[in-house]
């Protein structure tokens, strides 16, 4: 029998929060847009949870992926995207954003660690002021080469 991680709706999020704080736990938050989830994410989220006890992802909603990606991303719609990440062991819950970055997110959730790949500065990453000044750390995880969603499409195109 396997569990699925709770997808916490916006309005929730403060409470959620504040009951995992309470029970003394250390929230880890990343986000993106996990659009053709592979290898690259999974190993990205398995490191992150590892910061912390409880692991929640911060999706871009579809509409946020197309002003990001283009029109013709996501490839995956975002319930598909939720399905998948639901089952990740890594994973201990999830929550969707509209805006063009998380940070209403990340003030709703008061992560104590934030994560987000090594290809930004932390100077770079939404959030990172917000979570040192509440005390939380700034987590960048090494991204590996040749695993993005990017160069999977990209190969997809060369077939014949």
């Amino acid at each position: 029998m396997s569990s699925t991680a709770p997808i916490i709706a916006r309005s929730e999020l403060a409470s959620w929060a504040d009951e995992i704080h309470s029970a003394g736990q250390k929230i880890v938050l990343t986000n993106g847009c996990f659009d053709l989830i592979h290898r690259g994410h999974v190993e990205y989220l398995a490191e992150a949870a590892e910061a912390g006890d409880i692991l929640i992802i911060a999706l871009n909603s579809d509409a946020s992926v197309r002003r990001l990606k283009g029109p013709f991303r996501p490839i995956m719609s975002e319930q598909d995207r939720l399905g998948v990440l639901a089952h990740l062991r890594p994973v201990g819950a999830l929550t969707i954003f509209d805006e063009p970055t998380p940070l209403e997110t990340i003030h709703l959730v008061r992560p104590d660690v934030l994560v987000k790949g090594d290809e930004y500065t932390e100077e770079n990453i939404v959030g990172a002021e917000f979570v040192r000044s509440l005390g939380g750390d700034i987590v960048r995880v090494a991204m590996r080469e040749g695993r993005s969603t990017s160069s999977i499409i990209e190969s997809i195109k060369r077939l014949p």
